[in-house]
């Protein structure tokens, strides 16, 4: 009879042995780009908040600078010795950051020319009143004007949150301007009087302009920190704000009296003005400390947060690739262990099947491993292996 072969274990085919590793190179890839994606969001994100932080530095430095200039301004004004104690410090703690952050900021040109401008000053009244007031205007607008370029440099001007670009914009664009033009317009309050009569009515039309554009950034500026408190989620923001500002709100409220003509005169009483334009700047100072304060702690706030969320992504995206990359070890493990197998199952049929034996072959011709055994005391023979019979 004849043996039958015995079955050989079907290779696996070579599209469903790569076809697991495929899979798992396909799913790396696109948590790859999702990775890629948020690390680099976060980081202009982080970048942007650094700026902002460094831009609020520079404010912080700009603000002693703008409350000499304008002290210095009014007594230049009222014709009386001008002491540059208070400005040259304030300018040389200005010029110490612009030099550590000038330039990221890309502040040099402009602080170099603010500070020509204000060492030019003289230190006392100039003998023309008027020659004072159109100097020190001078040097109050290209203050102004360096105020807006650390707020477009730093990113202040795009900050994406509510509370801190209502904040910056109170304190790089509303204070600054409200307190400038407040002491111009008591220095022209000043003024008026002496100018000759034929310049009544132009002067009178200049200090009307005067006041809209002094109380309309003050005005803006209560506005803006009161959306701040209410568009932020900080509960010490308004804890903290809200007092000052309604201390500065209410001197506010007297300067905008006093600035007004009164009965029987064209222009406002210069005295009540002076005295009410130092209180607000007073009020001013300390709501700038605070609002100063506030926004640099969102912006560092924010700052933690993104440093949490980038070291999160970090430590998902390795958990995710080292789950991925296990299994695809894996499936290779399995795809050798089946190679093995298929290999070991093969061996037999390769080495040759067992010959085939008839009970009428010839003894010579019988294979020398199989010999006759007798079986049942009988004359039939049954042929099996030699060793087995032995």
């Amino acid at each position: 009879m004849t043996v039958p072969a015995p079955r050989v274990r079907r290779r696996p085919s070579v599209p469903g042995r790569v076809l697991p590793l495929l899979l798992v190179l396909a799913l790396i890839a696109p948590l790859g780009l999702l990775f890629a994606q948020a690390s680099g969001s976060t980081a202009d994100d982080h970048d942007l908040a650094t700026r902002e932080r460094l831009g609020v530095r520079y404010l912080r430095a700009l603000g002693p600078v703008t409350d000499a200039l304008v002290e210095a301004q009014s007594t230049a004004v009222a014709g009386a010795p001008v002491s540059r104690a208070a400005l040259n410090a304030a300018i040389e703690r200005a010029a110490e950051v612009d030099a550590a952050v000038g330039d990221e900021l890309r502040s040099h040109e402009r602080w170099a020319g603010l500070r020509a401008k204000l060492e030019a000053l003289p230190d006392r009244g100039l003998g023309d009143p008027e020659a004072a007031y159109r100097a020190y205007g001078e040097a109050t607008d290209l203050l102004l004007a360096l105020y807006r370029k650390v707020r477009e440099s730093s990113g202040l001007i795009r900050d994406p949150r509510a509370d801190s670009f209502f904040l910056q914009d109170g304190i790089g664009g509303d204070l600054p301007t409200a307190t400038v033009l407040a002491g111009r317009l008591a220095d022209l309050v000043r003024l008026a009087p002496a100018r000759p009569a034929a310049e009544r009515v132009k002067t009178g039309a200049e200090l009307a302009e005067l006041r809209v554009a002094a109380l309309g950034p003050a005005m803006d500026l209560v506005a803006d920190l009161r959306s701040a408190v209410d568009s932020s989620e900080s509960t010490d923001l308004g804890a903290n704000v809200l007092t000052p500002l309604d201390t500065y709100q209410r001197s506010l409220e007297a300067f905008t009296a006093f600035s007004a003509p009164g009965p029987g005169r064209a222009a406002p009483s210069t005295d009540q003005l002076t005295n009410a334009g130092l209180t607000a700047q007073n009020a001013a100072k300390e709501l700038r400390a605070v609002i100063l304060d506030q926004l640099d702690a969102l912006l560092a706030e924010r700052l933690d947060t993104l440093d949490r969320d980038r070291l999160l992504a970090r430590i998902a995206a390795v958990v995710a690739v080292a789950l991925l990359a296990g299994l695809a070890v894996v499936q290779l493990a399995a795809w050798r262990r089946g190679r093995h197998r298929s290999t070991e199952a093969r061996e037999p049929a390769e080495a040759g099947r067992p010959p085939t034996v008839r009970p009428d072959q010839p003894a010579a011709t019988r294979p020398a491993d199989r010999q006759p055994v007798t079986v049942g005391g009988g004359d039939a023979e049954r042929w099996r292996p030699f060793d087995a019979a032995r």
